[in-house]
C-alpha cells in the first residue's frame, strides 16, 4: 500500500513540473516577463523559430528578448511595447 501512495505522490509530482515548465517568469528590472512556452509553441509549431538545433533551454538575456522575441512578435503581430511584456 505504501509502494501505491509513494507512487501517486511521485506521479503527482511529475505532473505539476511538468505544467510548471510550461510558464517561466523571466525578472527583470523593468518589470517581470512571463512566457508561456506551450502557447507559443502551439501558435508557432516550428521549434527552429527560436531554438538553433535540438531545443534546449535558452539563455535568455535582454539581447535576446529584443531582437529574438521582439522582431518575432513585429512579424506575427504580438505585443512589441514595453509595458505588453514587462509586467510589474
Amino acid at each position: 500500500m505504501k509502494k501505491i501512495i509513494v507512487l501517486a505522490m511521485l506521479l503527482a509530482f511529475v505532473s505539476v513540473s511538468a505544467f510548471a515548465a510550461d510558464v517561466v517568469t523571466y525578472e527583470n528590472k523593468k518589470g517581470n516577463v512571463t512566457f508561456d512556452h506551450k502557447a507559443h509553441q502551439e501558435k508557432l509549431g516550428d521549434c527552429a523559430k527560436c531554438h538553433e538545433g535540438t531545443p534546449a533551454k535558452i539563455a535568455v538575456d535582454k539581447d535576446f528578448g529584443h531582437k529574438t522575441c521582439k522582431a518575432c512578435h513585429k512579424d506575427m503581430g504580438g505585443p512589441t511595447k514595453c509595458n505588453d511584456c514587462h509586467k510589474k
